[in-house]
């Protein structure tokens, strides 16, 4: 299966008698799944469908769907809902006596969710449901086709990831030949420092052996670059594996790094050293192109 994506764009047209429709569906990065609905009052129904959809579809990401509507005039008449008229106006009235709010227009009620209503559909109950049921194909329609989208944006992304890997996976080799070289180094660094102390070496060769013995040991950076290699293998297999990746990507990138971190600090030699600060900022790299990972 191949890595998808959380950024995308689709859009999906319906029309059904008098009415013509248009569902926008967007998504931008985000660590968990949110589906959010925007559409006109009355059809605060289809936030269902939205939410139901996106959790079929997808694991994560941000889900923003609108839905745009307009019924055409011919015998389509819209009725005052006074009840939640007169509740809204109720419910302003001690804010506006405390001086918290401004008294509330009567444009700006009318256009709040609710008060006005669509009179024909209330009428006729068989023809709202069908709409509804137009509207929620369109609706799935466009969730769909946002699924392609960021299955596209997906198929971008593997080979940024994969070639950050391939170059995670030469720098470890690299710096498995510079530790190779840290013991001698460690022993002509910790014989030099003991003739200066003590003037002369001769007769002290094993005692400089066996500390330069165990600060190689201490220096040892074996499990380290074993590690490395594991999460290498892990990375690639789970950019082809089954199921949405991106949260495993994401912890794999911290466990690069913290494997990373220690080769830094264990090195005793310079070039292994810069070797390691290079792999952290290719780490650092993949860990941001994982965060556009479902």
């Amino acid at each position: 299966m191949a890595l998808s994506g959380m950024t995308g764009f689709a859009r999906r047209e319906g029309a059904l008698g008098l009415w013509t429709w248009a569902v926008e569906a967007r998504s931008v990065n985000g660590r968990n799944l949110e589906a959010r609905f925007r559409g006109p009052p009355g059809f605060e129904a289809l936030d269902r469908v939205v939410r139901e959809g996106a959790q079929a579809r997808f694991q994560r990401g941000q889900i923003n769907v609108g839905l745009s509507a307009r019924q055409a005039e011919s015998g389509a008449a819209v009725r005052l809902n006074t009840d939640q008229l007169e509740r809204l106006i109720a419910a302003s009235r001690p804010y506006v006596a405390a001086g918290d709010a401004a008294k509330p227009s009567f444009d700006g009620l009318l256009a709040l969710r609710g008060v006005m209503e669509v009179a024909d559909d209330a009428a006729d109950p068989e023809a709202r449901a069908a709409l509804e049921a137009a509207m929620s194909a369109s609706i799935l329609a466009a969730l769909d086709a946002l699924k392609l989208a960021r299955g596209e944006e997906g198929t971008a992304l593997a080979p940024v990831l994969m070639g950050q890997v391939d170059r995670i996976e030469t720098l470890v080799a690299t710096a498995e030949t510079q530790a190779t070289a840290q013991g001698p180094a460690l022993k002509e660094r910790f014989s030099k420092r003991m003739a200066e102390l003590m003037g002369e070496t001769a007769g002290m060769e094993e005692r400089i052996v066996q500390e330069a013995a165990m600060l190689a040991g201490k220096a040892d950076v074996r499990e380290e670059l074993d590690r490395l290699t594991a999460h290498v293998a892990s990375a690639r297999t789970l950019a082809t594996g089954e199921g949405a990746a991106g949260r495993r990507l994401d912890f794999l990138s911290q466990e690069f790094m913290r494997e990373a971190n220690t080769l830094c600090s264990k090195s005793a030699a310079a070039d292994l050293t810069t070797t390691g600060l290079e792999l952290k900022a290719v780490i650092e790299q993949f860990r941001e192109q994982v965060q556009n990972v479902e």
